[in-house]
Formats: C-alpha cells, structure tokens, sequence
C-alpha cells in the first residue's frame, strides 16, 4: 500500500511541471450551409456553345476543420510552438485532407520561426476583408490571391495544377518578428525541393512573401509582396514558351471600433493570374497574367445585440483579355468582374452562429460569368 502511495506521489510531481509548462488544446469548427448557386459559363465556353448550367441547391461544408494546437515552456523565454489542423467535410467525407495549417517551431525574444504548412504573409494581410461565412465569398473572382494556380504545372498540356490559393502554402519556412510599438514583419519562404528542380522550372526558392503590419487600437495596416521564383521562357510540349517569373503585392486597412468595423485591400500583379486556356481547338493560345491585373474590395459590417450585419464590394481587373486568334473567332469579353456581397448573422453564443449571405457578380470575362448565389447556414466552434 505505502509503495502505490508512494508511486503516485513520483508520478504526481513528474506531471505538475508539465501542466504549468505545456498546453494543449483540442479545437474545432462545423459549418455547413444550405446553398442555392446559379452561376453562368464565361465567354470562351459560350463561344464553344457551352449553355449555362441551371441553378442548382446543394448542401455545401464551409471549411469545418479539427485540430489541436499549443506551446511548451523550454525555460528561458523560449517555447516550442505547434499546430495540426486536418480539413473535415461535414456533407460528403473525403476528412483529415486539405492543406489546413500543420507546423512546428520555436518562439522567444527573437520572435518565431516556424516550418509545415502554414498563412501565408499575403493573407495576413488581406485576410483583413474575409469577413463573410460561406466559402463562396472569398474566391478566385473576390481577390487575386484566391486564384493562385502554383508553381506545379504539367507541361503535357501547361496546365498549372499548384496546390490551391494564397491562404495558405505548404513546404514552408515562416519568420514572425517581435512586435514594436505595433509594427511587426513576416518572412515566408517555400521550398518544394526536387520536384520542381526535375521539371526544370525552379531557381531553388520557389517562392518567398514578405509583410509589414502595424495595428494600433482600432487600426490596422498592412503591406505584402508575394515572388514566385520561377524560370523565364519555360518549354510546353506544344512548343510554346511561358515563364514563371511572376510577382504581386497587397495593401491593406482596416478600422475596428465597437460596433463598426470596415476593411480595404488594393491588389496589383501576375502571380495569381490563369495560365492558359486550355480548350483543345485553342491549342497554343497561353494566356499568361500581366502586372496590368489588379483589384480593389472594400468590407463593411455592423453589430448590434447578437446581430451582425455585414457587406461588400469590389472590383477586379482580371487581365485576361482575348488575344488577336481568339478575337478573329468572335469571342468578344470584358476582363473586369464587379463583385457585391451582404450578409446577415445571428450570434446563439460566442461558439454558436447561423447566417443568411448573398454573393454577387457581373462579368463577361473569358473564364467566368455572372453569378447570384445564397448560403443559409450554421457554425459551431468548439
């Protein structure tokens, strides 16, 4: 009896340093809507007489994801920091994918430095307008950085096939510096190794982003510059040259004060622009972004009791404009698309929420075309 008493006192004192040095916590977040989405072709389908779909309802999860994360105390200011997080589909399975973020690494005085699958410094920044539920709100068509089409292209037909957009990169190493007075840098570097060198399109680091942000009370501004480090004049089979030297940068502001909260980004540059069209009776005509594509959005939302009323509008100057062979076949667009955006949410608890969205858009560019959609639907963070 006196050695179980006493077993337990060893193993009592072993845990008390670990619960105050280390914590971990599981979390998570369910959202899943019901939406209604009628979305119409661009002007390449419809030359190829492609009709627009009919309107369709469909039961749609929103990002829910589970995952753990937290710290350990090493002594002397220093900490290891940790975060694994799997993408979990409420509606039709296909759980723990996706690149959610997954890192390991080291904080203290000197800042944090992390490596895994991490937010990018470009989302950091304009992350400050993606303040709607459902997942149709922030995409290719909203900001630039939705569109992202990577640095993993197939060269049997030069489609880019890259892992996603510029919320977040995977194969990444990612510096935090200390915060001064508000103002804080972010580094990010991505290094997808053999790869990309035996496809012959890469210069070792594949891509790097840099921020600036300063957060003052309610203020909030931020600047990112995103490089893709890829080879000029890369061969397709067909014969055609491409590049994948390409660049872009994001301005951000944001002002948060009671009730009222609004946010601003201004995007310009070619990183995240569609590389090809890839219809096969328009073999040969890449359409390669250009540093002309550009856009602006502008958030607003207001809250008052367990009500939160929000919406939005910008404007994106795709650059996707036809090129001379495809015009010569009467295939006529606009590259810009006007997107508008309202939404309604009602707050059960901090965790507990349901919302009513519309997402709006007018374009004729070659890839896409108008949409009216509506997402009603429920999030539980736990």
């Amino acid at each position: 009896m006196k050695k179980s008493i006493l077993a337990l006192a060893v193993a009592a004192s072993l845990a008390i340093p670990l619960v105050v040095e280390a914590d971990t916590i599981l979390y998570g977040s369910a959202r899943v809507s019901v939406d209604y989405n009628d979305e119409k072709v661009g002007a390449l389908d419809k030359a190829l007489g492609i009709a627009d779909p009919d309107g369709n309802w469909n039961i749609v999860n929103n990002a829910s994801r589970l995952g753990v994360q937290g710290f350990e105390e090493l002594g002397g200011g220093l900490s290891a920091v940790y975060q694994y997080e799997f993408g979990v589909d409420a509606t039709e399975g296909g759980n723990f994918e996706g690149n959610r973020p997954k890192f390991v690494g080291l904080r203290g005085d000197f800042g944090t430095l992390t490596v895994g699958t991490q937010d990018t410094p470009y989302y950091n920044v304009a992350g400050i307008t993606d303040i709607f539920n459902t997942d149709k709100s922030f995409g290719s068509t909203v900001w630039l950085g939705g569109s992202f089409n990577g640095f993993d292209i197939d060269l049997s037909t030069g489609r880019a096939v890259g892992g996603g957009a510029l919320f977040r990169l995977e194969n990444s190493l990612y510096y935090i510096t200390p915060n001064f007075n508000g103002f804080t840098a972010e580094g990010m570097l991505v290094m997808n190794g053999s790869d990309n060198d035996a496809q012959g399109y890469s210069n070792g680091i594949d891509i790097w982003n840099l921020a600036g942000k300063y957060v003052n009370g309610p203020f909030f501004a931020g600047v990112s510059y995103i490089k893709l480090e890829g080879k000029n004049n890369i061969a397709l089979t067909d014969g055609t040259l491409s590049t994948l030297d390409l660049d872009q940068w994001v301005l951000g502001l944001g002002y948060s004060q009671g009730p009222f909260a609004v946010g601003f980004i201004y995007e310009r540059g070619d990183f995240n622009t569609f590389s090809l069209l890839s219809k096969t009776q328009f073999s040969g005509e890449y359409l390669f972004g250009n540093d002309d594509a550009d856009n602006w959005y502008l958030t607003g939302q207001y809250s008052f009791g367990n009500n939160t009323v929000r919406a939005a509008y910008g404007r994106m100057n795709t650059s996707l404009k036809s090129s001379q062979a495809i015009e010569a076949l009467g295939i006529h667009d606009d590259d810009t698309i006007d997107n508008y955006l309202i939404g309604y949410e009602y707050n059960f608890s901090k965790r507990t929420r349901v919302w009513a969205e519309y997402i709006g858009r007018d374009a004729n560019t070659l890839l896409n075309g108008d949409q009216n959609a509506f997402s009603i639907g429920t999030r539980v963070d736990f």
